[in-house]
């Protein structure tokens, strides 16, 4: 999938560039970006007031959005989350969050920014330490490793330091698991394990 960029802040769009350091096309107008289909669609937060309309019509074009805003908040997240938007964070995370959140939407997941995957996390019902025991079951020791530093939110590149295995062997753990344990994704895992 393509890379399409657009924001009302010349400023994000070269940050986002120069932190994906991959071909994007940058989209200046918000009609322009309407018409956008089968696309990664980074947008700044601030670049429109009418979301729940826009992200229906960019998602509709088969789009995955990554929402970005200088000041994310939970409640923004949970409410963005249920008109459609497949990732939120801050416009301007780190290189390696706005690379894996990018990573993730191209893998047909939701990426959160880790902040807000534990306040959802904590915010749900705990479910029975017998279930989590069954879950567990399915699941090769590397695999259990994986699932718990995924459930804390670790990025893929941070799993792979700490078991000394490589970003590509974690994400097909990854995969694995969420296949294993019939999750979609990270959060789906999270809420699982919790």
């Amino acid at each position: 999938m393509k890379i399409v960029l657009h924001s009302d802040d010349i400023t994000l769009l070269e940050y986002w560039e120069r932190a994906l350091d991959q071909p994007c096309e940058v989209v200046d107008a918000i009609e322009d970006l309407q018409i956008t289909s089968n696309s990664i669609v980074i947008v700044n937060y601030s670049a429109s007031r009418e979301w729940k309309s826009l992200l229906a019509t960019l998602t509709a074009q088969n789009n995955r959005v990554l929402l970005l805003h200088r000041v994310p908040d939970f409640t923004t997240t949970k409410q963005l989350l249920a008109w459609g938007v497949q990732g939120y964070g801050n416009a301007l995370m780190r290189d390696h969050f706005l690379v894996a959140a990018v990573e993730t939407l191209q893998d047909g997941m939701v990426w959160l920014y880790p902040e807000f995957t534990t306040q959802l996390i904590t915010q749900m019902d705990s479910g029975t330490k017998d279930g989590y025991e069954v879950h567990f079951k399915k699941l090769s020791e590397r695999e259990r490793e994986v699932a718990l530093l995924l459930k804390e939110g670790d990025i893929y590149k941070t799993i792979a330091e700490k078991l000394g295995i490589t970003p590509r062997t974690v994400k097909a753990h990854a995969q694995s698991i969420y296949t294993k344990l019939n999750v979609k994704d990270r959060l789906g895992l999270a809420l699982l394990l919790k």
